[in-house]
């Protein structure tokens, strides 16, 4: 018989790439993933890995076990949502990641409605970004992440996790109060080609390069911050413009103005909910992907609300 714990183990090393990376993300010792390797190797009978400096590659052999792993763990999971469903009600956990500008506008009014929900859902939220939230699904540590995907992200067939989308976060050019391009809408992204802007967190700031890229200019990046109400402020003091996702609102910050960008469509970010392969259909996760589709729908359907005419423009 093979441990299922331990095809997880190999499953993470796969994903992280070292032991002690696989370690970091499992809570183990390194000793203790480098123990459960050897387990799996003596229970299956076969070299699942060779070392190739500093990294474990699977053998021929370790890439045939996977592929069985990822099949088997979505099984398990299913299997839990069968179990939970044939065992009656109870108060269920859900443990969802999300990133900064969905906490506010997205992930704590879900939470509240889950709450007062029949059967009620317990929700724990946690903030990280894309890579991390990737890391926790897999681990067990997380039920379902709200994220945005980028180019080193798992495809959209990885066997390991369902991902679908959510929302199209349409994104807005802010500028402060009195900027010549305050007030006109839509504008093209190539008129604020000779301006500074202000970078947020590494995520976004790919984002805003790409789409500043396909417009015909390389922003000229003076500041930055991690934070987006930093980044308001520093707009507000006429240090810089950026290009500001409509889950985060401006309406706290009355020295800056948000400007919608042409395009057909304009420039978005996608959010997906994910969750682990096989446990759509898990009790608490189930409803709060639900509950999640219920509440972007409200906000794709809310006009801006931000929009206003700056006196000094036109």
């Amino acid at each position: 018989m093979i441990d299922l714990r331990l095809l997880h183990t190999l499953r993470v090393l796969h994903s992280e790439g070292t032991v002690t990376a696989t370690a970091h993300a499992l809570h183990l010792s390194p000793s203790a993933v480098s123990q459960q390797l050897r387990q799996l190797a003596q229970q299956t009978g076969a070299e699942l890995l060779r070392q190739d400096g500093r990294t474990l590659r699977l053998t021929p052999a370790g890439r045939v076990l996977l592929r069985h792993a990822d099949v088997l763990h979505a099984q398990w999971e299913q299997a839990r949502a069968d179990l939970a469903a044939s065992g009656g009600g109870g108060r269920l956990t859900l443990r969802v990641e999300g990133f900064t500008t969905t906490m506010a506008s997205l992930l704590a009014p879900t939470a509240h409605e889950l709450r007062d929900a029949r059967p009620p859902v317990r929700v724990l939220l946690h903030e990280s970004d894309t890579r991390l939230s990737y890391q926790r699904l897999l681990a067990d540590q997380a039920d379902i992440a709200v994220l945005t995907p980028h180019p080193d992200s798992p495809t959209v067939d990885d066997p390991r996790f369902a991902q679908r989308p959510l929302l199209d976060d349409v994104l807005d050019l802010v500028v402060p109060v009195g900027h010549p391009l305050a007030g006109r809408r839509p504008v093209d992204l190539a008129q604020a080609a000779a301006e500074d802007w202000i970078t947020p967190h590494h995520d976004q700031d790919r984002l805003i390069q790409a789409l500043c890229a396909a417009a015909g200019f390389t922003p000229r990046r003076l500041h930055h911050s991690d934070e987006w109400p930093a980044i308001l402020a520093m707009i507000g003091h006429g240090l810089g413009v950026c290009l500001v996702p409509r889950l985060m609102s401006v309406a706290g910050h009355p020295r800056v103005v948000r400007v919608p960008v042409q395009g057909s469509p304009p420039p978005f970010r996608r959010v997906l909910t994910v969750v682990r392969q096989g446990s759509e259909e898990q009790p608490a996760v189930a409803a709060g992907l639900a509950a999640l589709r219920e509440r972007a729908a409200v906000l794709t359907r809310e006009p801006a609300g931000e929009f206003t005419l700056d006196p000094a423009g036109e």
